[in-house]
């Protein structure tokens, strides 16, 4: 397990958060998700077998959010 921070801008509110926790921990390979309104970022905890940063930037993008990998 590796984990990687995002940068993720276009949140509103703490409701933004949890929408891309729960997305990202959908996926098959995510350990975990902690994603911040206040700070504007996500950490992420995943199985690097399983996954890339570039799907998770994808999920993140799905949901609505521009994301920059930091």
């Amino acid at each position: 397990m590796i984990k990687k921070k995002f940068k993720i801008t276009d949140m509103h509110c703490s409701s933004c958060a949890l929408t891309i926790d729960m997305d990202l921990e959908d996926l098959k390979g995510v350990k975990s998700s902690q994603t911040s309104y206040a700070k504007a970022q996500t950490e992420v905890e995943f199985d690097p077998g399983k996954l890339t940063k570039n799907d998770l930037i994808e999920v993140i993008k799905k949901a609505g959010y521009t994301v920059v990998d930091v």
